[in-house]
């Protein structure tokens, strides 16, 4: 697919962009007479994406503050837990006596994916579009609603990361619209069907069918978007790209490539995959999985550490208790019992626990996944995964050990690792 070029801005030094180069996008990518008294939404990402968001907002405030009638800020949840204001201004990196005083003006939202009163139909997938979209996997329409807050507004600024990402290929672009600020009926679809297609077919590869959804939902919300999409390497901006969110995106995800997947000649029979604190429970923490399952050996053991994690999902734990974990055959080959769960959740379930068969009434998952959490062991067991009590993990032990086949990743769940040469589960599409 061929687009138009995006404005952007790349960095030549490790130190990313400068604030004088992020100035000069925004005032190229954003002219003031075309946001003369426009109501502007700005969304952004919650709390489990690392980015500059604070800088991008408050540059973005002090350009369009004073030309647009309003800038207020929509927190991009899909169904992660709602935002406290005080989390709000943290992740925009105010103070409470900042949000009282320059920024009082900017009205603060959560998305409600749940909540029905919030949201509005704007439209249906149709099932012969869902069929081409999905290369046949599917053939059923798709309702697509969004919340209704967007759509009172003049213009839409998407401002978030591009990573690897599990469902959709790489992160970012209309992916905050869907799942970001979209209704349930079109999230649960497309996690399913990334689910169908699996992980290591789907993360890392650009023009997935679950990308091609997201851009036809994408395309039915009627009001004018922008997208500045951030490419973050260890911490700093290494390329801001301001266009469509389709645009900013293409531009973004490649170089997301070229930063975000690290290539090793060998699998590990084990990995220490360490979750930052941002991902607060499992429903987040399993990237810690997705990003590492293509460098796990057959057989290997996957670990999960994160003593801070003691939840499985606030929102979503019970009905997860209910089906645990397993791989996707497990619940293809018995989906009468299981299509009337909710299929965001089932695809939750197979992503965490990897490729797998099931043959017989047997399940035979390719690798163990181990939960070295504050989740209780009785947990563990009940919902098919592997236990290690947290403070018998001794971190120093997994060091330097890739020659021996050990894996330690300090900072898991944005950078994907791919094998030099891929086996035949995890190749590209």
């Amino acid at each position: 697919m061929i687009l138009p070029a995006p404005l952007s801005k790349i960095a030549t030094s490790s130190s990313g962009l400068g604030y004088g180069e992020i100035d000069d996008l925004i005032s190229q990518g954003l002219p003031l007479d075309q946001f003369r008294n426009r109501r502007v939404l700005l969304i952004i990402p919650d709390a489990t994406r690392t980015c500059p968001v604070g800088l991008m907002f408050q540059k973005l405030h002090a350009h369009l503050a004073g030309t647009v009638r309003c800038l207020d800020i929509m927190v991009a949840l899909g169904t992660h837990q709602p935002m406290s204001e005080e989390a709000i201004c943290h992740r925009l990196d105010i103070n409470l006596d900042q949000r009282r005083g320059e920024y009082a003006d900017v009205k603060f939202f959560n998305h409600e994916w749940d909540n029905p009163a919030a949201l509005k139909k704007i439209g249906v997938i149709s099932k012969e579009a869902i069929s081409e979209l999905s290369g046949g996997l599917f053939a059923m329409d798709v309702p697509v609603e969004i919340n209704a807050l967007v759509l009172e507004y003049d213009h839409i600024l998407i401002c978030g990361p591009v990573f690897p990402h599990e469902v959709v290929g790489f992160s970012g672009g209309n992916k905050y619209l869907f799942p970001g600020v979209g209704g349930p009926d079109i999230l649960n679809f497309f996690h399913w069907l990334g689910a169908v297609v699996t992980n290591p077919m789907i993360i890392g590869n650009k023009w997935t069918p679950v990308r091609k959804v997201v851009d036809r939902a994408g395309a039915l919300v009627p009001v004018p978007k922008t997208c500045l999409a951030m490419v973050v390497d260890h911490g700093h901006l290494a390329g801001l790209f301001c266009g469509s969110p389709e645009s900013a995106w293409d531009g973004a995800s490649e170089l997301s490539r070229k930063l975000h997947i690290e290539t090793k000649a060998k699998p590990f029979h084990t990995v220490l995959s360490c979750a930052p604190p941002m991902y607060d429970e499992l429903w987040v923490g399993g990237k810690c999985m997705y990003k590492l399952e293509p460098v796990v050996a057959d057989g290997g053991e996957l670990i999960i550490y994160a003593p801070h994690i003691h939840e499985i999902s606030l929102t979503h734990g019970k009905l997860i208790e209910e089906i645990g974990y397993h791989c996707r055959d497990y619940f293809l080959k018995q989906w009468d019992r299981f299509k009337d769960y909710p299929w965001g959740v089932i695809a939750h379930s197979t992503h965490v626990r990897g490729i797998g068969t099931f043959e017989n009434g047997v399940e035979k998952c390719r690798v163990q996944v181990t939960l070295a959490t504050g989740i209780p062991e009785s947990v563990c067991r009940k919902i098919n995964l592997g236990y290690r009590d947290p403070k018998t993990i001794r971190v120093e032990d997994f060091k330097g050990r890739e020659d021996e086949g050990i894996l330690y990743v300090p900072k898991a769940g944005e950078m994907l690792f791919h094998l030099k040469e891929r086996p035949e589960w995890a190749r590209e599409m």
